[in-house]
């Protein structure tokens, strides 16, 4: 029988999860069902126990649920417990075990994918999310000269400073003057069709990143794009991660950039 996994998420219609999953499964010659789960908001933990239930083996969670996914488990990676947010789950026989491949999916597309190397630029990243929380310990691994965050609720980035020592907070409506070689984008504003204040934030030549991916750029890539910079979607994040993911759970290492291209090409 295939083995159940599945997305959970609220939204969750757009992801392209069980896509990925099963090119990899293709790939690598197993045999898995992989679905989209919407979780009622206050319904998180009672759909993974259904779907844990019903046979499920482990599943990945996208917003807004990752600090949740975090709390219900009983045993975490070090990734998952720098984070205090999970994007993946794997169902044991008396536990549910977590982890977060958010930041080594990010890491690995910027570094490898596009190719721009992470070790000694000044990189900020926007949101202090769950989404956030899964890739500055990554991003800190690579050795930045800097890493900043900033966030709408100032409070709320602080506290996510506090897990990380070093890290640098700043207000997200005074970023003029500062200058990044690297500034990714970690809130769910692009989902929701929503702008950020990011007046003078971007120049020439340097890296903006949106985790979010879609047929058309965002708003966040377009601005950047008109003022210069280099943009890039989260498609090969999304991607890397879920080879992460398929790997922890499977042992099954896929190949992702046929995948990445497959998946381009039908946006």
């Amino acid at each position: 029988m295939a083995a159940r996994y599945a997305v959970i998420g609220h939204p969750v219609a757009h992801s392209r999860s069980p896509e990925i999953h099963l090119l990899f499964a293709r790939q690598t010659g197993q045999a898995i069902e992989y679905v989209r789960l919407l979780a009622p908001l206050n319904a998180f933990a009672a759909t993974v126990a259904d779907f844990r239930a019903q046979g499920g083996k482990g599943a990945n969670v996208t917003v807004p649920f990752k600090e949740e996914a975090f709390r219900i488990a009983s045993q975490c990676s070090p990734r998952a417990q720098a984070a205090r947010a999970a994007n993946f789950l794997r169902f044991e026989r008396q536990t549910i075990y977590c982890d977060n491949t958010d930041g080594i999916g990010l890491v690995r597309d910027i570094r490898d994918n596009l190719g721009v190397p992470l070790e000694g630029k000044r990189v900020l990243v926007i949101g202090a999310g769950g989404a956030a929380r899964g890739v500055i310990g990554p991003l800190s691994d690579e050795k930045p000269a800097a890493l900043a965050l900033a966030n709408r609720t100032e409070a709320r980035a602080r506290t996510l400073a506090g897990l990380f020592p070093g890290l640098k907070v700043l207000p997200l409506d005074r970023l003029k003057g500062e200058r990044f070689d690297i500034v990714i984008n970690a809130t769910s504003a692009s989902l929701a069709g929503e702008t950020l204040p990011l007046e003078g934030l971007f120049s020439e030549g340097m890296l903006a990143y949106d985790m979010m991916y879609g047929k058309e750029p965002t708003a966040f890539m377009s601005r950047a794009a008109a003022e210069g910079a280099r943009a890039a979607d989260g498609l090969g994040m999304l991607i890397e991660q879920a080879a992460e993911s398929f790997f922890l759970w499977l042992g099954a290492r896929p190949r992702t950039l046929p995948v990445l291209e497959a998946l381009r090409k039908e946006l």
